[in-house]
């Protein structure tokens, strides 16, 4: 099994990317998602958050208010550290659960956003980082996500730099460009992987 670490900053293409290794055979831990599981109603995770920020972190219905949340922890440090501290270790567990479903033989790539502020290079084989410029990032930010230039300046603040995240790379995914750009480098990159995996057999 190789074991790959995806990473890059919000607005990167780094879902892009994990869509496209996932079409050429990839079995894909999606860390977003399973953050997103383990604060469904009645987990216990989202027990823990509401004791943590209160009730009125909940929707209606007894959701998880996402926008709500994000806007708190966002803007302090210190929230955010308190709401990674529930939510990562919940996220670790699920993933080792999936990863060891998947085959001896199969590239496993874990779609982790926080790899690098949360100190996580090493626990892969290999780290891929999707890389933009913060100026494409922004832009991609405030047109296809519909967010206001402060909001997705404070979400970028809030993640480790672009030096940060290229001093660990492994292999880097240059996405400052159009989409057409991207597969065939993603594609090359599938090939130097799957050679890999069948070297390290």
């Amino acid at each position: 099994m190789l074991r790959l670490g995806l990473t890059g900053g919000i607005g990167a293409g780094k879902s892009e990317v994990s869509r496209l290794l996932t079409g050429y055979g990839a079995v894909l831990i999606d860390s977003d998602r399973i953050a997103r599981e383990v604060v469904e109603p009645g987990t216990p995770g989202l027990a823990a958050v509401v004791a943590e920020f209160g009730p009125e972190v909940l929707t209606a219905d007894g959701r998880l208010d996402r926008p709500g949340l994000g806007a708190i922890v966002f803007a302090d440090q210190d929230r955010l550290r308190a709401l990674n501290a529930i939510v990562h270790p919940l996220v670790r567990a699920r993933s080792a659960e999936l990863e060891s479903e998947a085959g001896p033989d199969a590239i496993v790539v874990h779609d982790v956003p926080l790899l690098v502020e949360n100190g996580m290079a090493g626990l892969f084989d290999l780290v891929v980082v999707v890389d933009a410029s913060p100026e494409t990032q922004l832009d991609r930010l405030v047109r296809q996500r519909g967010m206001a230039q402060s909001e997705a300046r404070d979400r970028m603040a809030a993640q480790a730099t672009r030096e940060e995240r290229r001093a660990v790379a492994d292999v880097v995914i240059d996405n400052d460009g159009p989409l057409e750009r991207l597969e065939p480098r993603v594609r090359e990159v599938w090939k130097e992987l799957t050679e890999r995996a069948a070297a390290d057999r």
